[in-house]
């Protein structure tokens, strides 16, 4: 596919694709098929857009590389990569080098420089420091039927997969919290969160199923 270049910007397919009239697009970046910008999306330089991505008034800063997304009303520091299959929801502000991978959904949330959530979870109404990790299936649980409630997670901290956060809730700085659980009251600074059932294992068990069997025979 040859590519066209118009005012330093580098385009893949320009029959597949829609920029608004007010759009800002810095040199060197790359528009990939499939995208839409709409409204005042400011995007920086040497950026790589697409394929298949609708922005929404984003401000986006250089070096960021967006597949497969919808993202509005946010904005991406420098070096932010995010896709695919993700959702950048309004109010979201993602600082440098942030990770936002597949399958997952921001609102409303703030995340520290290097942070990351590669991976099929959810981040309500969240503040996130630096350098956290996000285990897949991380939920912060931000609603409890009347009201929105905000999870704080302080720099450094690791929630393990398949965990939920219930808001409002802190993890501090550096603390862990254990794969699988489910966590209402704030872990402190370099502790390890675990709210999670001891496993039993019955022994000689038959499911509905195989009694049923059972007792055919």
């Amino acid at each position: 596919m040859k590519k066209q270049v118009e005012n330093g910007i580098i385009y893949w397919d320009l029959a597949n694709t829609f920029i608004s009239e007010e759009a800002v697009i810095g040199t060197g970046t790359e528009i990939l098929p499939g995208v839409i910008i709409e409204g005042s999306t400011i995007i920086g330089e040497n950026c790589k857009i697409g394929p298949n991505t609708r922005l929404i008034d984003m401000q986006i800063g250089d070096n960021v590389e967006i597949q497969y997304t919808v993202a509005e009303k946010s904005k991406l520091a420098e070096g932010c990569k995010i896709g695919p299959f993700a959702y950048i929801r309004p109010g979201s502000n993602l600082g440098k080098n942030v990770k936002i991978g597949d399958f997952v959904e921001v609102k409303n949330t703030i995340m520290g420089e290097g942070s990351k959530a590669n991976h099929l979870s959810y981040l309500g109404d969240a503040v996130v420091g630096a350098g956290v990790n996000i285990g897949c299936g991380t939920i912060t649980v931000n609603y409890d039927g009347a009201d929105k409630h905000t999870t704080t997670i302080e720099d450094g901290a690791f929630v393990g997969c398949n965990s939920n956060l219930i808001a409002p809730v802190t993890v501090g700085k550096d603390a862990f919290v254990a794969a699988g659980s489910t966590i209402s009251k704030n872990v402190p600074a370099s502790a390890l969160g675990v709210a999670r059932a001891k496993q039993i294992n019955m022994e000689n068990w038959e499911s509905p199923k195989q009694r049923k069997m059972k007792n055919r025979g």
